[in-house]
């Protein structure tokens, strides 16, 4: 007998209003038999929206809350004045256990903050990471990049922290054995990059090769290398992370349109596009990155997926499946085991305490 899986849903957060998540929800509903929802958010806008799903509305638990933690809302105001808004209760469902993993578009700073707040960091982490999969040659058709935004600033301490978290998020949600990891940098020659890269480089070197090893350690890599198939995990800050993660949507985006208006040109090219037609839906379909919409907040006591503020009902849909698939898989205790662990080899990075899991 399959196990029923609940979700916590922020229905207020992001761009495009309740509608979207909403749609969202129905969509993985009716591939998921095993789903069920906590939705939270304003009654007034939510049920006549489940009146219209009444296979959504049987399955689903409305928690009504009218306070919503705006898209520009400092996460240090939200820590103080949002309890009780959607999104704090979409947390706060996930760190009392009546809910598997919390998804949300809204705010990602407010997000990460109050999920720090109720959840609080797991042992031996110093800042959280958002990871996001990234599409790529692979075997697996994705690779795996953090951080992508929950910290702008990363020490070696962090760096290689993220690095385990990452390697343990390759074993659960891509089914590598042995992931490989490798840190961007500006170029793979040793002498390249800031101090904080060559101190987190030396410590992953002595994991990867001591006892009880979880990956193996690539070395640097480059930007290029993020869609290639040299490694499955990519440690960078979230500076970095951030800013590479938009710029390839906006790639993404462009190529989509450029080919559009390609085979819009001329009637030869409109006929080509017909022959073309399935090659081209599999490229849309590889490119398009609502599909693997939804970052996973990682080295938390409990699991989070950020979805994009702007994402339509199929990235929302997207997100709800990467966190059943977490939830199905129990995500977030393996990686929590993984990291209460420590290091593998015995080896610590500096800056990180066994079972410091308190905020500072």
């Amino acid at each position: 007998m399959t196990r029923q899986i609940v979700l916590s849903i922020d229905a207020m957060g992001g761009d495009r209003g309740p509608s979207v998540v909403i749609s969202g929800m129905a969509k993985s509903a009716a591939k998921n038999p095993d789903i069920r929802f906590l939705l939270h958010g304003d009654p007034q806008q939510l049920e006549p929206l489940l009146r219209r799903r009444p296979n959504l509305d049987r399955i689903t638990e409305l928690r009504p809350c009218s306070s919503v933690i705006a898209m520009g809302e400092k996460p240090s105001h939200a820590v103080r004045h949002g309890k009780g808004s959607s999104m704090w209760n979409c947390v706060d469902a996930v760190a009392r256990g009546e809910a598997a993993v919390a998804v949300s578009c809204g705010n990602t700073g407010a997000l990460m903050a109050l999920s720090m707040l109720r959840m609080r960091r797991a042992p031996g982490i110093d800042r959280p990471a958002i990871a996001v999969l990234w599409p790529s040659r692979n075997r697996a058709g994705y690779n795996i990049v953090l951080d992508v935004g929950a910290d702008v600033r990363a020490d070696a301490a962090s760096l290689s922290q993220y690095a385990i978290m990452g390697a343990e998020y390759a074993r659960v949600g891509l089914h590598l054995e042995t992931p490989r990891v490798g840190l961007l940098n500006v170029g793979t020659e040793d002498h390249k990059g800031g101090a904080e890269r060559h101190e987190a480089n030396a410590t992953l070197a002595r994991i990867a090769s001591g006892p009880g090893a979880a990956f193996s350690y690539h070395g640097f890599v480059e930007g290029g290398d993020i869609t290639g198939d040299k490694v499955d995990v990519i440690v960078t800050d979230g500076f970095t992370g951030n800013i590479a993660l938009k710029t390839a949507e906006g790639t993404a985006s462009l190529i989509g349109s450029f080919l559009s208006e390609g085979f819009r040109a001329t009637l030869l090219s409109r006929i080509a596009a017909i022959f073309a037609f399935r090659a081209l839906q599999r490229l849309k379909k590889r490119i398009d990155p609502r599909r693997v919409n939804g970052g996973v907040f990682l080295g938390l006591n409990g699991a989070v997926v950020k979805s994009h503020g702007s994402a339509d009902s199929t990235g929302f849909s997207a997100a709800i499946k990467l966190a059943f698939h977490m939830a199905q898989d129990g995500f977030a205790e393996k990686v929590a085991a993984r990291v209460a662990s420590g290091l593998p080899g015995g080896i610590t990075a500096p800056g990180v305490t066994s079972g410091a899991g308190t905020d500072k």
